[in-house]
């Protein structure tokens, strides 16, 4: 010390780096204004973890409304019945999806339901028992002239009615920042131009333009939450459209696994229904109904409705210019389905057992295999493995071997070799004319089959 007045500090000053260091209590940008004037670079504050927060009360209080039994009956008894919007298909206040394979018409039964429900008119046999709704119909399939095609005439178009609305997606080049994903963004156009319009009826084709290309559940079950909500939030009867898969087996009856994607989509649902293409005519449909909660089960398997697209007059007199379906009776699904393919036995054994009959009976009559076919409208594949599946051969050689068989007699003398056993590639030098295989053997041991086995050997 040079003087008496002067001091020793007895500990040493940090430097004035370490003061530049925010608190977590100043924005950042004001923490960064402090740092640039001091002249020393800008770290971040460290950020405390939020310690969990015990829940409101009153939040978990209003979570769950609970009542003596009696007293739901009470409250159901005073609520009015869901009316009936497409028959025992779909009801007012319902989340229901339609599903069917791609160009089966899902599309045109969607636009005549909403044109009739706009209306207060029944689609075919199916009543509307509701009183006419403002519907939307939301569109991410046609283009406008599409659908100007289907519903026009040159003496002509049709009319539809003012409370039906049109809906066209325009594709937006991205997403604003403060929603999370571009499903949240749909669901927001979606419910201002429901406030706009006052719609009572929604109907979505379809339900792939709204998931995020995937079919896992966590999406499925986010995208049925944002549709319940907004079922709830304007009181909406929704109707979403929906494709089955690409491998669907089409000799199986149409059921609830064949909606494509997560199986989160059918629980989440109020009521479903499908469509089908029938074989039995180019162009007939049938409509089957796969859940339903408001009523019972009229249109299963062995009552499902018939139709088949047209574009006739509605009434005498009018031009043609409204695509729809046009119903046509019904009937059991089983007669409907593919029984028969070229790939396997992947359907019902009763359908295979009542073929194989009629294909024994044919053959009984003296037809060959190719007759079969073009009469059954089979493949000859189909008609040979048929008859193999009615007279079924033994497993393996040791039941062959048990199963008595009758002596093979000797050859003449003077008869040729017999030409399986012969190389193959020496046949034709032999005798140019000579069949490839000696079928004269092989009716001993499988008479129905002779052409399929050789007890002389294998060639």
């Amino acid at each position: 010390m040079d003087n008496g007045n002067s001091f020793e500090i007895p500990f040493s000053l940090p430097p004035p780096e370490a003061y530049q260091r925010p608190s977590a209590g100043r924005p950042d940008f004001i923490e960064q204004l402090r740092a640039e004037a001091r002249g020393v670079p800008y770290r971040p504050a460290a950020r405390k973890k939020q310690e969990p927060q015990p829940p409101d009360p009153y939040v978990i209080h209003s979570l769950f409304t609970i009542e003596k039994g009696s007293r739901w009956m009470e409250l159901g008894e005073r609520q009015p019945a869901a009316k009936m919007l497409f028959g025992e298909f779909w009801h007012q206040g319902e989340l229901c999806i339609m599903f069917a394979d791609t160009n089966v018409g899902k599309s045109v039964l969607a636009v005549q339901i909403a044109n009739n429900i706009a209306r207060a008119k029944q689609t075919g046999p199916f009543a509307c028992q509701a009183k006419p709704e403002r519907v939307m119909y939301v569109d991410f399939e046609l283009t406008n002239t599409q659908f100007y095609q289907r519903y026009s005439h040159p003496d002509g178009d049709h009319q539809f009615p003012d409370n039906f609305y049109r809906a066209q997606f325009n594709q937006a080049n991205g997403v604003p920042d403060y929603f999370k994903s571009y499903d949240d963004f749909l669901i927001a156009g979606l419910e201002q131009k429901i406030r706009q319009i006052k719609a009572t009826v929604l109907i979505i084709d379809n339900i792939s333009c709204l998931r995020g290309g995937t079919e896992s559940a966590a999406v499925a079950l986010r995208l049925m939450n944002n549709l319940k909500n907004l079922k709830k939030d304007h009181k909406l009867s929704i109707l979403v459209l929906a494709h089955t898969p690409k491998r669907r087996n089409p000799a199986r009856p149409i059921c609830a696994e064949d909606l494509h994607g997560s199986k989160l989509l059918i629980n989440f649902a109020d009521s479903a229904f499908a469509i089908g293409r029938s074989t039995t005519d180019a162009g007939l449909c049938y409509i089957k109904q796969i859940k339903q909660r408001n009523t019972q089960q009229l249109y299963g398997e062995d009552n499902v409705a018939l139709g088949r697209i047209t574009k006739a007059p509605l009434t005498k007199g009018k031009p043609g210019n409204f695509l729809h379906f046009e119903f046509e009776g019904y009937d059991a699904e089983r007669p409907h389905i593919q029984i028969a393919g070229r790939h396997g036995y992947n359907r019902a054994e009763t359908d295979l057992d009542e073929l194989a009959t009629q294909i024994a009976q044919l053959a009984a009559d003296g037809l060959s295999q190719r007759q079969i076919a073009r009469r059954l409208y089979l493949s000859v594949g189909t008609v040979n493995k048929l008859m193999a599946y009615n007279n079924p051969r033994p497993k393996d050689d040791t039941a062959c071997a048990a199963s008595p068989q009758p002596p093979t007699p000797p050859p003449a003398a003077d008869s040729p070799p017999c030409i399986n056993n012969i190389p193959r590639r020496l046949r034709h030098q032999i005798n140019p004319k000579a069949p490839s295989r000696n079928t004269t053997a092989c009716t001993q041991q499988y008479p129905e089959t002779a052409m399929d086995s050789c007890a002389n050997g294998p060639p």
